[in-house]
């Protein structure tokens, strides 16, 4: 990965973990987890098959770190890992079969999607690794992560343009990675 790029990957995760920091815990100490926006642009925009298992890895140490649920570290790190796994896999599928609006909107519903994988897997380790009590899954799911991927969905929608934006005039975009306008 280039310098540039290594850079402005850092900053995405740096402006995830402020947002995971200041969004306040909800429900046991579960917040809803606004860094996943910014790892997904990252993995849609800059990682390659060299970085995206740090770059998930980075993301869970750093919501890890900010988490206000007891216990809550381990199952950050194991889910972003995964997370970022799956999704950028599924990301590299779909820029290589779609192009211009129709990988836009993928990439979005990939996004809202991801957040649903995401938190079903912080649930399951935070039950297994944190001991939460097994009987509020349905719960925290419904009330935490299908609002979560709802809200997030909306957020990569609409910074995924702005990234193309600020990343053809910097420089670190190709133009030929643009969504057709």
């Amino acid at each position: 990965m280039k310098l540039k790029n290594l850079i402005v990957v850092a900053l995405f995760l740096a402006i995830g973990t402020v947002l995971h920091a200041v969004f306040p815990g909800i429900i046991f100490g579960m917040k809803s987890d606004l860094s996943l926006v910014m790892l997904f642009l990252a993995l849609v925009f800059f990682a390659d098959k060299k970085s995206f298992l740090v770059i998930g890895l980075v993301a869970g140490i750093l919501a890890g770190l900010t988490t206000s649920l007891p216990g809550g570290f381990f199952p950050n790190v194991i889910d972003k890992t995964i997370t970022a796994s799956v999704v950028f896999l599924i990301f590299t599928l779909v820029s290589r079969l779609a192009t211009g609006k129709a990988k836009y909107a993928l990439s979005v519903v990939i996004a809202g999607l991801g957040t649903v994988l995401s938190g079903t897997i912080f649930l399951t380790a935070a039950i297994l690794i944190a001991n939460l009590p097994a009987a509020l899954f349905l719960a925290m799911f419904v009330g935490m992560v299908l609002p979560t991927a709802a809200v997030n969905l909306i957020l990569f929608a609409a910074l995924y343009p702005l990234v193309i934006k600020i990343g053809e005039r910097a420089g670190f975009i190709k133009i030929a990675a643009t969504p057709a306008r």
